[in-house]
């Protein structure tokens, strides 16, 4: 099957639009690494599945209807990329005339800001933050009546009712026409961006084992003296972290740990990370910055670092690897680099097994600071440059996304961790349930019910890009953060759980958005990064 593939395969025109894009975006975004093929054969693990590469683009704070809300259906409007459906798309569950037009969220408590959901066009593709903490999130959802947006999340604001289509967000939707969507995938807890880094690499927000400068209201005490994350804490010991923030170390471990017993290549790709680059407006070290549409802002956000909050897997100092080749292997590093290490190494032919990639924050998708535009540029183009390797035909991409930002969506999930806490207030003050079926923390015998843990959250949008993915497919199946996590175990771990309370242990796997009886010798969709438009 994979010579079919590559029979069909055309990596020159592929390889063309790379570096074209590249060249426009100029080097503090995506390198221009033009040797696509790479001269390396890098050593094939044992895998479940013919996916040898799993390349994981972790985005920032989108719900699902906020990108994907009238999916199939744009506006078109003149002047912003025409998106058209292919024939016998399906449906979402997505804004319905009904939610469009006489929302729940038109409740008198919200006030003046009472709204129905509006579209934002791609001018207005810049917008201000929501309020996304773990307990306003919980108090918008309103015991499930999802009516108290604008309110708790929207800053008494109701633009956190907005949504884009088609015509802002072409390139998701055009890969969820020519690959696979979820339309029923959830942020594994409520809470902003930690929490969603901790259960994306872990699925444990629980365990905290040592804080700095104080706890505030970033992490969560339990009866039993135990302390879960819900806010966006700094990592300890990393040379970025702010002094005035607060910090956190996490015991257990998290799937790095896991594959690191395995031998199976791995690294977690940070834009900023290498403080020894000098950017092209002279910024440099833990002030690496870059300026999109919203204004320029750090490379770095210490908070984002998927595996610095842990002491087996963290690399505070930004330590670089001694070489390409050490890329995805033990070393200095410690499987932690930039995210520009990705593509020099990929390029060469040193592509880990499993990468998680975090875009420099102006390319994040994070509002406030980024926004879609400049998010697009950074996806497609990384997609582009992945298609264009003769390792794609065993490559598959997962898009997600950390947590909603508190935009509205009108569908709430199935609230699998109950959590009583002072945090909580989902289903009343200090109560996410009962906590009566809560998944333990990291000691279980000590803490059977790891509080500040109330999920699944919010609804987020989750894409898969490969030639294996079903094509226009919308997947139905609950899955969450985790659901990432549970097919990296499955395909190189035979089925191994981090356990002690993760939420792997319980999730779907995300295996069903693949088709793995036959490799499709049309895999391959190219975009335009600023148009999101088809080549």
């Amino acid at each position: 099957m994979l010579q079919e593939f590559r029979a069909a395969f055309v990596p020159k025109k592929a390889v063309a639009v790379f570096t074209a894009a590249v060249m426009v975006l100029g080097s503090s975004s995506t390198p221009a690494f033009a040797a696509a093929r790479g001269k390396h054969a890098g050593f094939a693990f044992p895998t479940a599945t013919p996916i040898q590469h799993l390349v994981v683009i972790f985005d920032e704070n989108i719900s699902f209807d906020h990108y994907f809300g009238t999916y199939p259906v744009a506006a078109n409007p003149k002047g912003e990329p025409k998106f058209t459906a292919a024939a016998n798309t399906p449906n979402v569950n997505g804004l319905t005339n009904a939610l469009l037009t006489f929302n729940p969220n038109l409740n008198p408590a919200n006030g003046s800001s009472a709204s129905n959901p509006f579209r934002l066009d791609r001018s207005q593709a810049v917008t201000g933050d929501q309020d996304h903490n773990y307990t306003d999130e919980q108090s918008a959802f309103d015991a499930g009546l999802l009516d108290l947006f604008p309110a708790h999340t929207g800053y008494g604001s109701s633009q956190v009712m907005g949504y884009f289509d088609g015509n802002t967000v072409t390139a998701l939707w055009n890969y969820a026409q020519y690959f696979a969507m979820s339309d029923n995938s959830y942020g594994t807890t409520f809470g902003p961006s930690t929490p969603g880094v901790l259960n994306l690499v872990s699925g444990q927000t629980n365990g905290v084992s040592q804080t700095a400068n104080g706890t505030g209201d970033e992490v969560n005490g339990g009866p039993d003296g135990s302390l879960t994350v819900i806010g966006d804490a700094d990592p300890i010991g990393d040379v970025c972290s702010s002094s005035t923030r607060n910090q956190v170390q996490m015991g257990g471990q998290n799937i790095g740990d896991l594959l690191n017993a395995a031998g199976i290549s791995w690294g977690g790709f940070m834009g900023g990370f290498n403080l020894s680059i000098v950017n092209p407006n002279n910024t440099t070290g833990c002030n690496r910055s870059s300026t999109g549409l919203a204004g320029t802002t750090l490379d770095y956000i210490p908070h984002h670092s998927f595996f610095n909050y842990y002491v087996s897997t963290g690399n505070p100092q930004h330590t670089r690897p001694a070489s390409l080749s050490e890329i995805g292997n033990a070393g200095p590093a410690n499987h932690q680099y930039d995210t520009q290490d990705f593509f020099a190494a990929v390029a060469d032919g040193y592509f880990p097994a499993v990468s998680f990639l975090k875009a420099p924050a102006y390319q994040d998708g994070h509002a406030g600071y980024s926004d879609p535009l400049d998010e697009q540029t950074w996806i497609v183009n990384t997609v582009n440059f992945l298609e264009a390797l003769p390792s794609w035909s065993s490559t598959a991409v997962v898009i997600v996304w950390d947590d909603s930002d508190g935009w509205y969506d009108h569908q709430m999930g199935p609230i699998l961790n109950t959590s009583t806490g002072p945090a909580d207030a989902l289903t009343g003050p200090g109560a996410c349930g009962t906590a009566a079926n809560s998944l333990p923390g990291l000691n279980p015998t000590g803490n059977p019910h790891a509080l500040g843990r109330c999920g699944y959250g919010p609804r987020l949008p989750l894409v898969v890009v490969s030639a294996w993915a079903k094509q226009n497919f919308v997947d139905n199946t609950v899955t969450d953060q985790t659901s990432v996590i549970r097919f990296i175990e499955d395909n190189w771990l035979g089925g191994q759980r981090i356990g002690n309370g993760s939420f792997d242990g319980i999730a779907n796997s995300i295996t069903q958005m693949f088709n793995f009886k036959k490799v499709r010798s049309n895999g391959i969709l190219l975009l335009n990064p600023s148009t999101g438009k088809r080549e």
